[in-house]
C-alpha cells in the first residue's frame, strides 16, 4: 500500500475507534431498557439535539451528492435545494418541535413516530401504528442504501479497491455500531460527526479556493459555461450514449443553457417539506430533555445548516474550475470532494477530511437503521404481533430487524452507478409525504381524524411512487419533484377525509387543547 493511503487508512482507523469508544461508553445505559435504547430517556441536551439532528439527516450527501450536482450542471439545482432545506430546517424547529415535544409526552409518552400518532388518535387497532412503521422501513431501507452507496464509493476511491466489498465493509461498521449503542451513542456521535463534518468543509473550500486562484479566478471561470452560475439557467453537459461527458482539447464540453423557471424552482425547494416527516429529526425533538431548550437548539442548527450547505454548494462551482475533466459521468462527479481532499491536503490530514465523509455516512445510517429497526420491533412486534412481549424480546427482535434491514440496503447498493442524491431524493419525497402533512395537522388541527390520518399517509406514500414512476416521465411541468405534488394531494386528502367522516372524540380534543395550552406534565 502506498505511504499516502496508508497514512490516510490510519487517520480514518482512529476516528472510527474514537466512534466505537462511543458507543462502549453508551451501551450499558441505552440497554437498560428499549426506552433508553430508542430515544436515550428524553435526556438530549440543546447541543448534542442540534448538531445530532442536522448530522443524521444531512448524510453523504452533504459532502458528495450536493457538491457532485454543483459540480455537473452548475449552481441553480444545487443552490436552490440548498435554499429550500434552509428554509424546512427553520420552520421545523420553530413550528414542529416544541409541539410534537409536548404531545409526544401527552400522547401516552411516545417514544417512536408511529407510537406518537397511533396514541394521537387514540387507537384501539394498530392501524396507523403499523401503517405508518411499514413505511418507515420502505423508505429508510432505501435511505440506509445510499449511505452505503457512499462508503463504497469512499473506500473504493481512496484505496483503489473494488466497490462491492468496500461497501458492504462500511455497512457491517455501521450494523454493529448500531446494534452496540442504540439511540444515545448515535446522538453523541452525531455531535462529534456533526463537528467533524462542518470543519471539512471548511478546510476544503478555503483550500480549494485558494489553490484555484481565488474566489474571482472562480467565478470567471464558472461564468464561462453557460448557465453554469446562473440562478436561473442550468448548465448542459454533453454527454454520449453511456452518460460520459465529451473533452475536446482538454476542455469539458457543455451545450447551451438549459432554461429554469419558477415551476422549476417551486419543485426544488419543496426539498424543505421533507423535514416535516423526517422521522430522525423529529425523534430529537422528542428527545430533548427540555422544551425550553429547543430555541437554543434552532439557533445552533440553523448556522451549522445555513454554512454547511452554502459551502458544499461552492466546492462543487470550485471542484469545476480545478478539475474540469477529471469527473465526466453524473455518479463520478459526487466524487470531487474526495477528489479535492486527496489532492490538496498531507495524507493524514486528508484522512481526517475523509474521516468527515464517513461521519456522514454513520450519523445517517444508523439513525436510518435504528429508526426502522424500532418501528418493527416496538409498533409491529410489541404492538400488533405480540403484545405480551417483555422488554428483552422487543430489545432482541430489534437487533435481528437490523441485520434483515441492512443486508436489504446492501442488495440496493450493489449497483456501483448510483447516484446518491437520486436515492436520497426518492426516500426524502417518500417520509415528506407520507409523515409531513399528518405531522402539521396533528399538531395543529383538532378536527383531525384517524381516518383522515390513515388516507392521507397511503395517499402521500402512493403518489410518490405514482408520480416518480409514471407521471415525471410525461415530462415537461410533469417532471418536477415528486415531493411537492404527493405532500399537496395528501394535504387535501387528508382535510376532505376528516371532515366527511365523524369528529374526533372528546378525549382526543380534550388531549388537543391540553397540548396548544402547554398544561404538560414533564
Amino acid at each position: 500500500m502506498p505511504k499516502d493511503t496508508l497514512q490516510i487508512l490510519i487517520s480514518m482507523v482512529i476516528y472510527m475507534a474514537i466512534v466505537i469508544v462511543i458507543g462502549l461508553v453508551f451501551a450499558k445505559r441505552a440497554n437498560k431498557s428499549s426506552e433508553n435504547y430508542f430515544l436515550g430517556g428524553r435526556s438530549l441536551g440543546p447541543w448534542v439535539t442540534a448538531m445530532s439532528a442536522e448530522a443524521s439527516d444531512m448524510s453523504g450527501w452533504l459532502l458528495m451528492g450536493l457538491p457532485g450536482v454543483a459540480y455537473w450542471c452548475g449552481l441553480a439545482d444545487a443552490a436552490w435545494t440548498a435554499i429550500g432545506l434552509a428554509v424546512g430546517t427553520y420552520l421545523n424547529w420553530l413550528v414542529v418541535s416544541k409541539r410534537l415535544r409536548r404531545y409526544s409526552i401527552r400522547a401516552n409518552n411516545a417514544i417512536t413516530l408511529p407510537e406518537f400518532f397511533s396514541n394521537r388518535f387514540r387507537e384501539d387497532k394498530k392501524v396507523i401504528c403499523s401503517l405508518a412503521a411499514i413505511f418507515i422501513l420502505v423508505f429508510f431501507t432505501v435511505y440506509a442504501s445510499s449511505c452505503f452507496v457512499t462508503c463504497g464509493k469512499l473506500f473504493s476511491t481512496l484505496f483503489g479497491m473494488d466497490y462491492i466489498p468496500m461497501m458492504i465493509l462500511g455497512a457491517v461498521f455501521v450494523l454493529l455500531y448500531t446494534i452496540l449503542g442504540g439511540f444515545l451513542a448515535e446522538s453523541a456521535s452525531d455531535f462529534m460527526q456533526g463537528i467533524v463534518m462542518f470543519v471539512a468543509l471548511t478546510v476544503i473550500v478555503v483550500i480549494s479556493t485558494i489553490k484555484a486562484g481565488g474566489i474571482s479566478a472562480v467565478v470567471e471561470n464558472a461564468q464561462a459555461i453557460p448557465g453554469f452560475l446562473e440562478f436561473f439557467g442550468l448548465a448542459n453537459p454533453l454527454v454520449d450514449g453511456e452518460g460520459v461527458q465529451l473533452v475536446e482539447n482538454g476542455k469539458a464540453l457543455f451545450g447551451e443553457k438549459l432554461p429554469y423557471g419558477g415551476l422549476t424552482i417551486a419543485s426544488m425547494m419543496a426539498w424543505g417539506l421533507g423535514y416535516f416527516g423526517m422521522p430522525q429529526v423529529l425523534l430529537r425533538f422528542m428527545a430533548i430533555r427540555k422544551e425550553s431548550e429547543l430555541k437554543m437548539s434552532r439557533r445552533i442548527a440553523m448556522i451549522w445548516v445555513v454554512i454547511s450547505l452554502a459551502v458544499a454548494v461552492f466546492i462543487g462551482i470550485v471542484g469545476r474550475q480545478i478539475f474540469p475533466t477529471e469527473l465526466l459521468t453524473k455518479s463520478s462527479a459526487e466524487s470531487i470532494f474526495i477528489t479535492l481532499s486527496t489532492s490538496f491536503m498531507p495524507p493524514i490530514l486528508a484522512g481526517f477530511v475523509m474521516a468527515g465523509i464517513l461521519a456522514a455516512t454513520i450519523s445517517s445510517s444508523d439513525s436510518y437503521l435504528l429508526i426502522s429497526a424500532s418501528a418493527f420491533a416496538k409498533n409491529i412486534y410489541k404492538d400488533v404481533a405480540k403484545k405480551d412481549a417483555t422488554d428483552k424480546q422487543v430489545m432482541t427482535m430489534t437487533r435481528i430487524t437490523l441485520l434483515v434491514i441492512a443486508i436489504i440496503a446492501v442488495v440496493i447498493a450493489l449497483d456501483e452507478n448510483s447516484v446518491i442524491f437520486s436515492i436520497v431524493s426518492f426516500a426524502w419525497a417518500g417520509f415528506g409525504a407520507t409523515f409531513g402533512p399528518l405531522m402539521v395537522f396533528s399538531l395543529f388541527w383538532k378536527r383531525v381524524n384517524r381516518a383522515g390520518a390513515i388516507a392521507g399517509m397511503v395517499s402521500g406514500a402512493a403518489m410518490v411512487f405514482l408520480w416518480k414512476l409514471v407521471i415525471s416521465k410525461l415530462g415537461g411541468a410533469f417532471a418536477i419533484y415528486e415531493l411537492l405534488p404527493a405532500f399537496i394531494f395528501s394535504s387535501i386528502v387528508i382535510v376532505v377525509v376528516s371532515l366527511l367522516t365523524k369528529a374526533p372524540s372528546k378525549e382526543i380534543e380534550e388531549d388537543f387543547e391540553a397540548v396548544k395550552a402547554g398544561n404538560i406534565e414533564e
